[in-house]
């Protein structure tokens, strides 16, 4: 099966109803398979199905709380009442609102509710979709694994400790994972997206922030959440049947230059 080709494979999406969970949930549902969209947000996951299915596709919406083990297990079990197994698994979905960014300061300032919950969403909650997804996996022959992880957990920052602490662990839980479920032919992957330019992105940062971020990209243009899709598409697919415990960027380069990149571009243009 070539690249791109996934018909009839069943995956799962969280965090799907907008953003980069919507677009590979798009990619996927494009490529071929039949797409679950899962998200807190039933209205946007709906929305979301509802537009894949008008264009051709085969999709449908469900309710998921990360944060809660049932809510897990009740997606699992409708998936696989409905099309009878489950393929492909994007952990993608995130605690990013911007109220509860916002809390995530320094470690000085942190609290125990926003570490802990931030670990509840981002590391927790992927675990347990991983425990549950994976025996219909290894019943169905296996499957590919794709964790949504971050460039922030690669290096030292000042902002969203616990956030970027989450993904790292999220880095590790991938590595273990292709491990320990390789020889059931189940691939684990994570794809780290830098600063992706999505809808909601956009509401939430000002042109002078995108800007001061976007000094540091090495290529010439900004990114968006079609940009995630496309690892996730190969990922997915028998193109990379042979890629497991991976940890790589799609970020344009942003977080693998000197620390002095953007200054010493910003003193050539001027020069």
């Amino acid at each position: 099966m070539l690249f791109g080709n996934l018909n009839e494979r069943v995956a799962i999406v969280t965090g799907s109803g907008a953003n980069i969970g919507e677009a590979c949930a798009k990619a996927l549902a494009g490529a071929g398979a039949h797409v679950v969209v899962a998200d807190i947000n039933l209205g946007a996951a709906e929305t979301v199905a509802a537009a894949i299915v008008a264009s051709g596709g085969s999709a449908m919406a469900h309710y998921l709380d990360l944060a809660e083990e049932q809510s897990i297990i009740d997606l699992v079990s409708a998936t696989v009442a409905k099309y009878g197994r489950i393929d492909i698994l994007h952990n993608n979905a995130a605690d990013t609102r911007p109220d509860f960014m916002a809390q995530d300061k320094s470690i000085p300032e942190m609290t125990t509710e926003v570490w802990d919950r931030t670990f509840a969403i981002n590391t927790r909650g992927p675990m347990l979709m991983i425990k549950h997804v994976a025996p219909h996996m290894i019943t169905g022959g296996g499957g590919s694994i794709i964790n949504t992880g971050s460039g922030s957990a690669i290096l030292g920052d000042v902002f969203h400790p616990a956030y970027s602490t989450s993904k790292g662990a999220l880095h590790t839980l991938t590595r273990n994972v292709a491990a320990q479920l390789g020889r059931h032919n189940i691939r684990c992957n994570a794809v780290l997206p830098g600063l992706v330019l999505s809808k909601g992105a956009r509401e939430i940062m000002t042109a002078g922030e995108i800007d001061f971020i976007q000094r540091h990209v090495l290529l010439p243009r900004q990114s968006t959440p079609e940009d995630i899709a496309g690892p996730v598409l190969f990922l997915a697919s028998d193109a990379g049947s042979f890629v497991t415990a991976q940890v790589f960027s799609a970020d344009g380069g942003i977080v693998h230059h000197s620390p002095y990149y953007a200054d010493v571009m910003a003193m050539n243009e001027t020069a």
